[in-house]
């Protein structure tokens, strides 16, 4: 057998010492040390949730307010209360919709949904009173912060890609 084909071992009290003499198992051993996709993806994951608008205090705050203020509509963590949001109710309105991602809060930037909270859902087809004259800025933009926080990274950074700050 030649000699580039042969692994030695050696044996060392603190350690065990591997001398590779094939080139191709040096090769198959340095891509084995590179990082795994899992752990590529979970570097994304944390670099993303990380670029949020808020931080734990928001959310904190926010989940004080919304169950206060929203819960009762929308759901203790924002997943909504009927089944088919999208379906009128016998009165003609439509029911408030999920806020954690699973429904179309997401493609509305900030602003409009300050705006819905300041002035209600009546105007879109919907109950919901306004609330701006019940909560503070910091309440509002903490409310958003609490229900955001239930969407996935990839939710997350579409409605960042559609101008979700502005």
């Amino acid at each position: 057998m030649p000699p580039w084909r042969t692994l030695t071992i050696q044996r060392n009290p603190s350690f065990m010492h591997f001398r590779f003499l094939s080139p191709f198992l040096l090769v198959l051993s340095l891509a084995a040390c590179g990082p795994s996709p899992d752990t590529e993806s979970e570097s994304a994951d944390a670099a993303s949730a990380s670029t949020r608008w808020y931080g734990a205090q928001q959310i904190a705050l926010g989940e004080s307010v919304f169950r206060q203020n929203c819960a009762v509509c929308h759901g203790e963590q924002a997943q909504g209360t009927v089944a088919d949001w999208r379906s009128r109710l016998d009165d003609g309105s439509f029911p408030p919709p999920p806020l954690n991602g699973s429904a179309h809060a997401w493609h509305h930037p900030r602003s409009v949904l300050l705006q819905v909270i300041n002035n209600g859902g009546i105007a879109l087809g919907g109950q919901m009173p306004g609330f701006a004259d019940i909560l503070d800025e910091e309440e509002k933009l903490a409310a958003i912060a609490y229900f955001q926080n239930f969407w996935s990274d990839d939710i997350y950074a579409d409605w960042q890609d559609m101008g979700g700050v502005n």
